[in-house]
């Protein structure tokens, strides 16, 4: 089994910028060329988001995306080709960057946990973010993820205590997922609702009870937040601040010029 490439990607000595996307979003036809055009500019990962219709953990922003991308015909399954066709070459894709897939426990166990491990693995994934499937309960999910070569990631907040944060980096793969703030995706710039030093703080606990990376989302918006994020982490996470500025995009051209537009601006 070749090595997993996000596995490969975090043997490097690199602070990392991730993109977040909701395939299909805004229009049919945009998830390739957008794809293609993050790669391009520099994103290390793309977290992909599975659409669900009641997304507890995100704002506005992500939730409307969500709901465009169901009505714009992304099931489980329509994701899961669109990766296989972005990994394998289809016409003129060829996207290498790691692909992480980001959504909720109801939509994998309605596809079957098996069916969708084996399926996402084939389809090119490699990693996974299902932020209500707790650690405590991952155990079988968790073991047959890394049997056939998925990393699994889980969340840290600013509210968990040092024993669970040291559990959590026990259980990721390659790394955890920490939320820069308590409160859904987009819903506040990190300076509204916590100082600095406050997440000075809180990322410092972080690092002293991990042994592996981790990375930061929630409230990046521009490249200073994403520098400041680099200065306490191991990679930084943006998709909200993508998702508005491509939300009026009417033809998937027009949505990877300005996702390349913007994701330059943060590189």
């Amino acid at each position: 089994m070749p090595q997993n490439r996000i596995t490969t990607l975090l043997q490097q000595d690199k602070k990392l910028l991730i993109a977040y996307y909701m395939p299909e979003f805004p229009v049919i036809g945009s998830t390739l060329p957008v794809l293609e055009v993050l790669e391009e500019s520099g994103a290390d990962i793309v977290e992909l988001g599975m659409p669900y219709s009641d997304p507890i953990g995100d704002g506005p922003v992500i939730q409307e995306a969500a709901h465009t991308a169901i009505r714009n015909g992304v099931t489980i399954r329509h994701l899961l080709e669109l990766v296989r066709r972005a990994r394998h070459g289809e016409g003129c894709w060829k996207i290498t960057v790691p692909i992480l897939l980001m959504g909720y426990c109801n939509p994998v166990i309605a596809y079957g946990v098996d069916s969708f491990l084996h399926d996402a693995m084939e389809a090119g994934v490699d990693g996974l973010l299902i932020p209500d499937l707790p650690p405590e309960e991952a155990a079988d999910f968790l073991a047959k993820a890394k049997k056939i070569g998925l990393t699994v990631v889980f969340l840290v907040s600013p509210v968990t205590p040092p024993e669970r944060i040291e559990l959590i980096d026990s259980l990721s793969t390659d790394f955890s997922y920490c939320l820069a703030v308590n409160g859904t995706t987009g819903t506040a710039k990190l300076s509204d609702v916590a100082t600095e030093s406050m997440v000075d703080d809180y990322l410092k606990r972080v690092h002293r009870h991990t042994r592996k990376k981790f990375i930061v989302g929630f409230g990046i918006k521009d490249r200073s937040r994403v520098e400041y994020m680099w200065s306490l982490a191991d990679g930084a996470v943006v998709g909200t601040a993508l998702l508005q500025h491509i939300a009026g995009s009417a033809t998937p051209e027009e949505c990877a010029r300005l996702a390349g537009e913007f994701w330059k601006t943060l590189r």
